[in-house]
């Protein structure tokens, strides 16, 4: 499996070269400011005591605090949170907010854990971190495997530590505890706006054909969207697997998410399918397939077989750098993770905007503000790639990358 870190640090290069940064500058954007590692220790239900490894890095503050995912999954390591909140530094300037990026990780199955034993997981990840976390530092949120309960969980016990109430040292929360309207689908929506946007680029025709792999919460909320505007799903995988529809109109992914809640897997009341690997997914003949599951899962190995004429990453990190070069060389459009799924973290900082003012938004408030922020992001990315002719990865990696160097440099970095 490709390191994802050494994956970063080659798209950063890319985009260092379109720039004229000062050697100090590209040096420090390639090292984490602070990484904190540790063992959580949890009582099982049973009476034993496991110890569990936890991550958190804090990647760069130069345009505001740490902000990014927390994840429970068994592969969590060192190399995939430093990379992943490298993006979200790069995230969170691509779209413009006030943050900088960080994320964190522990390795664990959670599915293999009971709610007491998550909970006390959860609660002991948040001592571990202490003070190093907080509405001026760093401010996490859910990532893979974490939820809103899990959130609140670490929002009470920072708040016991520091002696009061806190919900803005986390996003992703509850609403009974601070969480904003619109977070569980934010993801989705944004990279629909997204999506809207490419289609007035791009010709995809009457009624694209999309194919997702990744059924989570991201996933299906695009295609619910997509599905509502028109598009035809024709694809969905999970972790388990994928299906195909066979009747061209596809699949209404409402009826297949009901379906996988009802009997543990996905599958359609009235569809017609056939079971395909999840990877495979990718290598349909639809106009957009996107991948929004995890990290490298279009590389050197598949990249030929890819059909498409969009890519659409709404996972972090799902393409590699050599396969980004392919299919830019084979005129396939790619739009990167770092903007697609930034609605999350925008209504992520919606949310923290929120509870520091005590003052909570309507839905409709909250998309409201989503939206322009989105367009105006895929505009300014496309016309980069126009003016440098050159693949939307690296226009999204150059107008990030320019914003986090510029305040590096008066802050005096």
């Amino acid at each position: 499996m490709p390191n994802p870190f050494v994956n970063a640090m080659k798209q950063l290069d890319k985009a260092a070269g379109f720039l004229d940064l000062e050697p100090a500058i590209l040096a420090k954007l390639k090292t984490p400011k602070r990484i904190l590692q540790f063992s959580v220790p949890v009582k099982m239900d049973d009476g034993t005591s496991r110890n569990f490894e936890g991550y958190r890095v804090q990647y760069n503050d130069a345009r505001g605090p740490f902000k990014g995912g927390i994840r429970f999954h068994p592969q969590a390591d060192l190399n995939e949170v430093k990379a992943l909140s490298f993006w979200m530094t790069i995230k969170c300037a691509v779209v413009g907010i006030p943050f900088g990026g960080g994320k964190g990780g522990v390795a664990v199955d959670p599915k293999k854990l009971s709610i007491g034993e998550l909970e006390r997981l959860s609660r002991g990840y948040a001592r571990a971190l202490g003070l190093n976390i907080g509405p001026k530092t760093d401010v996490p949120a859910p990532d893979v495997y974490t939820t809103p309960q899990i959130m609140a969980w670490i929002m009470d016990e920072y708040s016991r530590l520091i002696g009061h109430t806190e919900p803005a040292v986390i996003t992703g929360k509850p609403l009974a505890v601070g969480g904003s309207l619109g977070r569980d689908t934010a993801t989705g929506q944004g990279a629909f706006y997204v999506l809207e946007s490419l289609a007035r680029k791009v010709k995809l025709g009457k009624k694209p054909r999309l194919a997702i792999q990744g059924f989570g919460n991201a996933g299906y909320h695009l295609a619910r969207l997509a599905y509502n505007a028109g598009y035809v799903i024709k694809a969905v995988a999970d972790s388990q697997g994928g299906i195909v529809a066979l009747d061209s109109a596809g699949f209404d992914p409402m009826e297949v998410a009901a379906y996988k809640s009802k009997n543990g897997a996905l599958g359609s009341l009235k569809t017609k399918f056939k079971k395909i690997a999840s990877v495979k997914v990718l290598e349909e003949a639809v106009e957009v397939v996107v991948p929004a599951a995890l990290e490298n899962q279009i590389t050197e190995k598949n990249v030929g077989r890819i059909k498409a004429k969009v890519v659409l990453e709404v996972a972090n990190g799902p393409t590699t750098p050599e396969a980004d070069v392919k299919l830019f060389k084979k005129g396939i459009v790619l739009v990167p993770d770092v903007l697609t799924n930034a609605g999350g973290v925008t209504v992520s900082y919606f949310e923290w905007a929120q509870n520091l003012q005590g003052y909570y938004w309507t839905e409709k408030e909250v998309f409201a503000k989503l939206k322009p922020i989105m367009d105006d992001s895929f505009a300014a990315v496309w016309q980069i790639a126009v003016e440098k002719k050159t693949d939307l990865r690296t226009a999204a990696f150059i107008l990030a990358v320019g914003r986090v160097a510029e305040a590096m440099k008066v802050r005096g970095y």
